[in-house]
């Protein structure tokens, strides 16, 4: 580990390390995208309403509040564990919803999965970061490509895994997770991800010095959160309820994550040539636009829809992602910590939301009005500030990431 002066220029793009945390991604949020293909069988187990389905969503996304602090926390010590073996316990608890005998120890089991997440996001793209070098929104694009790829597989396999062993037979998933957690051991036992500052800002300028942009990828989260949680979470169940089998509804789900997948590899790469601003408003136009066309054009054309429905609603992640680690900052843990905590409470915020309208005016008034709200993100894009970039910086490199 040696000071040299690190021009901007000079990274380059680890592709190997890149793809080695975007494939712990990929394990971490196959598991964790369990809860929406099921929701049909656990409301005829439990009997529950809309509303306490979406609490379930909240209850999920609590941890998120820690966010800030796991981030600080974080920027002090090793990562790379929390990256090997916060999915394993995911997978674990998430395997085991099957076998929950009421709705408190569902809510107890995706609350320590919370915790879980929290714990693996936080830091991710902080490596990816690193490894990205000069091209940070391809960076993030692979990464946000494994947890997209993630949500098309994992509907799949525990509608699999039902239909081979029943509801309750899904924690036969579980060794699965473990080799897979060996092999994350393996390959990421030598990562070093030490990057301490010779100076760093206090926490509290750190945070005034990107409020301005906190303001306004609040605004575009939470203009587009309700619709994100009306075609993820829902989904299956609004399709379930029309009149489609639960396998062909868990396909919709993951029609729509596959597609997310193309937004997400390439928005960023994209950002990378013609701007994260003008890429964000090209996608809060289209998005809200293609909801709908879905809406109105449902059943013919539902496929074609979908798709592009899933590319321009999950192709925002990794532009915002960008942006945030555009910065530079000496503190990157903490602010990533504190945009996940504002993207997930808003989120938990939102599902609530529509969980409620689906519950007083049914689906369709519900997707409705989650379509209108996206609209409003468009004067948030023009609010973030532009990006000054710093030529040069005083850091500590480790010119092999991976040893």
């Amino acid at each position: 580990m040696t000071n040299i002066l690190s021009k901007k220029g000079d990274r380059k793009f680890q592709t190997g390390n890149v793809f080695i945390i975007s494939f712990a991604h990929f394990f971490h949020d196959t598991y964790s995208s369990f809860l929406a293909p099921l929701l049909p069988l656990l409301i005829a187990k439990f009997g529950i309403s809309y509303f306490f389905v979406s609490l379930l969503s909240v209850i999920q996304k609590l941890p998120s509040l820690s966010n800030p602090f796991v981030g600080v926390i974080a920027d002090r010590i090793c990562i790379k564990y929390l990256i090997i073996f916060s999915p394993f316990l995911t997978a674990l608890c998430m395997s085991l919803l099957g076998i929950a005998p009421n709705y408190v120890v569902l809510a107890i089991l995706l609350f320590i999965m919370g915790i879980s997440s929290t714990l693996f996001h936080v830091p991710a793209p902080v490596l990816i970061k690193k490894a990205a070098g000069n091209n940070i929104g391809k960076g993030m694009s692979f990464y946000m490509l494994g947890g997209e790829l993630a949500r098309t597989i994992g509907p799949l396999v525990v509608l699999g895994a039902v239909s081979l062993w029943g509801l309750e037979g899904t924690y036969k998933l579980i060794p699965f997770s473990f080799l897979l957690s060996l092999f994350l051991y393996v390959k990421l036992k030598n990562i070093k991800n030490s990057n301490h500052f010779e100076k760093k800002l206090s926490i509290h300028k750190t945070f005034a010095k990107l409020a301005p942009f906190f303001i306004a990828s609040s605004g575009i989260v939470f203009c587009r959160a309700a619709m994100k949680s009306a075609l993820t979470l829902f989904l299956p169940t609004y399709l379930n309820t029309g009149g489609l089998s639960l396998w062909l509804a868990g396909i919709a789900l993951s029609i729509v994550q596959f597609s997310g997948a193309f937004g997400t590899f390439f928005a960023g790469t994209i950002s990378d040539k013609i701007g994260r601003k003008i890429t964000l408003l090209i996608i809060t136009i289209a998005t809200p636009i293609f909801m709908w066309l879905f809406l109105v054009f449902n059943n013919i054309f539902m496929i074609p829809i979908l798709v592009l429905l899933g590319i321009s609603l999950f192709a925002v992640n990794p532009v915002l992602l960008a942006l945030i680690h555009d910065s530079d900052s000496d503190r990157p843990s903490f602010i990533n910590g504190t945009y996940m905590m504002i993207n997930f409470v808003i989120s938990a915020v939102t599902v609530v939301l529509v969980g409620v309208l689906i519950d007083l005016l049914g689906f369709e008034m519900a997707y409705k009005f989650s379509a209108l709200l996206a609209f409003g993100a468009i004067p948030f894009v023009f609010m973030i500030p532009n990006h000054k970039e710093k030529s040069i910086k005083i850091v500590n490199v480790d010119d092999k990431f991976i040893e």
